[in-house]
């Protein structure tokens, strides 16, 4: 691509005020050093390089909008000859975009499969609901999934206490697998005031990764009381006035959720299918650039 000097006066006066108000010259205003004397400062080669770091980028753009191409990535400019006062002339190599050849569409043959709303789902979904608006209550039994206990806990690793293990009246649902692995299934069928020991691994402190003896001590036990299934609890819980309508309310809800699923296989599903059919190139620039970006968040991680 050839590009005037003419065509380059707008980026030359920009550079000038640049310099202007950057250099500092005996005997001028900031700012108001004659371009000459800016020029001969910081010599007239760094000039011209600082014009066309701004206006060769722009020039690439409007060659190619002007064209069918279509780029991927960022091109690699290179100044292959500068008449100064005359003209530039550079060239710019950028990957662009390839062509491929689609098959028939209508000849694609995607299965999914159907999307259906069980009782069991629906269920679910309404006990679901009603725990959300359950109550508290002690519950003088062993303790089970769902219970929501109160335990002390303490560790031993090769015969040393540990420390940031041990702790007191510590609230726990049983079954929600938030704390320590075996810990759930160790407190399974505990009465208040009972007590049991296993083996984990420490997932967190100086040990981690050690096995450590761990006893816990459940103090408390409650259970959840969910309010009955009625038309009186549609009404607390949601916009329907009756159980059947809220049932029903819960059965379109999953399966407007699993018609989404659905169309999202068949997307991924149909891309599948497609990149088994056809070959896409891939410009070895871009595909570097990935690796690039790839290892750099891998060593610089946010």
């Amino acid at each position: 691509m050839e590009v005037p000097f003419t065509e380059l006066k707008p980026e030359f006066d920009r550079a000038y005020k640049q310099l202007a108000r950057q250099v500092r010259l005996p005997g001028f205003r900031p700012g108001k050093a004659p371009a000459r004397l800016l020029e001969a400062r910081v010599g007239r080669s760094a000039l011209i390089q600082q014009v066309l770091d701004e206006a060769l980028p722009s020039r690439y753009t409007e060659a190619v909008s002007s064209t069918e191409l279509r780029p991927l990535g960022q091109p690699d400019i290179e100044v292959t000859k500068i008449e100064d006062g005359e003209e530039v002339i550079f060239t710019a190599e950028v990957d662009v975009r390839p062509e491929i050849a689609l098959p028939d569409l209508n000849e694609l043959k995607i299965t999914v499969d159907p999307v259906a709303v069980s009782d069991e789902e629906v269920e679910s979904e309404l006990t679901a609901l009603r725990s959300r608006f359950g109550t508290l209550k002690p519950a003088q039994r062993p303790a089970q999934d769902g219970d929501l206990v109160t335990i002390d806990l303490t560790a031993v690793v090769e015969g040393v206490d540990i420390p940031e293990v041990r702790t007191t009246g510590l609230s726990h649902e049983v079954g929600a697998r938030q704390l320590i692995e075996g810990l759930d299934e160790a407190i399974t069928g505990l009465a208040e005031g009972e007590s049991a020991t296993f083996v984990t691994k420490l997932v967190a402190g100086e040990r981690a990764g050690e096995d450590a003896e761990v006893t816990v001590t459940v103090t408390g036990i409650k259970e959840r009381e969910l309010p009955e299934a009625d038309d009186d609890f549609a009404q607390l819980a949601s916009e329907f006035d009756t159980l059947a309508s809220l049932r029903e309310g819960l059965s379109e809800q999953l399966l407007r959720v699993k018609r989404i699923h659905q169309a999202e296989k068949i997307r991924d599903n149909t891309l599948e299918t497609l990149l088994e059919l056809v070959e896409v190139p891939l410009p070895e620039a871009i595909v570097q650039a990935q690796v690039n970006a790839a290892l750099h968040e891998a060593l610089h991680p946010i």
